[in-house]
């Protein structure tokens, strides 16, 4: 495991996929990607949910278990699925089964309100990534994706939630979909290092969904988003002239 700290202090940006199989793991892993995260975002970009809440403990160990058969240098982080981590006993239950299939650290989404069971998990000596911001388990609650930190009473929150992560013993924390400014002060106001998605260029680090950077997941692109490349137009290509190819042979 990389000493993420040190990398936050010189400066170094810290790179980080999420990735739900093997082949994409391995590849992502050969080109020395810094972290990958089994990302509960699984249930939209490969089964087809309206969002993560229908994500199951079962599915995620089982993508688990694939992404850490093509990992060999970068850490591998695993998402707690919803309900998974209601209580303190409940989160460091399901953070063992995840180490037992593959996974090298967890991640759950919340920040002050879920200390416990941080507290939990990283007692037992098992790393921790945190998660604040908005948080794609509550995007019922919330009323869909929504930017955070846009008056100066949830900024404030929100850079409690980040100590509050910090001394519960987190190694890193993502900040997903924070106005700029607010997530450049959380960078500069805490040790651990900071993982953007959608929260500006300030962060120590930044992590997207590798269905969203390479374009294989067509019908939505967020707005922070440029992918590099368009494996969905590359792969209908293909599947015509294939079509084509064996149509015409008969």
């Amino acid at each position: 495991m990389k000493d993420f700290r040190e990398m936050k202090q010189r400066g170094e940006k810290i790179t980080a996929l999420r990735v739900y199989d093997y082949p994409t793991a391995r590849l992502l892993d050969e080109s020395g990607i810094d972290i990958i995260l089994v990302g509960d975002s699984l249930g939209m970009v490969v089964l087809g949910y309206e969002d993560t809440t229908s994500v199951t403990l079962e599915e995620m160990l089982h993508h688990t278990r694939a992404v850490a058969r093509g990992v060999q240098q970068a850490l591998l982080v695993t998402d707690m699925p919803i309900h998974t981590y209601d209580t303190p006993q409940q989160a460091l239950q399901t953070a063992r089964k995840f180490i037992n299939v593959g996974a090298q650290a967890v991640k759950l989404e919340g920040g002050a309100d879920h200390v416990a069971q941080i507290k939990a998990i990283t007692t037992a000596g098992i790393p921790f990534m945190g998660h604040i911001g908005m948080l794609p388990q509550s995007v019922r609650e919330q009323g869909g994706y929504r930017i955070k930190g846009r008056s100066q009473l949830e900024a404030e929150a929100l850079l409690a939630d980040a100590r509050a992560v910090e001394a519960a013993g987190a190694f890193s924390v993502v900040l997903e979909i924070l106005l700029a400014d607010v997530a450049k002060q959380i960078t500069n106001a805490i040790s651990i290092p900071t993982i953007g998605i959608g929260s500006g260029e300030h962060c120590d680090g930044q992590i997207l969904v590798t269905h969203d950077l390479i374009g294989l997941f067509p019908w939505f692109t967020p707005k922070f988003v440029s992918p590099e490349a368009r494996v969905a137009d590359e792969i209908r290509t293909a599947a015509r002239a294939f079509i084509e190819r064996t149509r015409g042979g008969t």
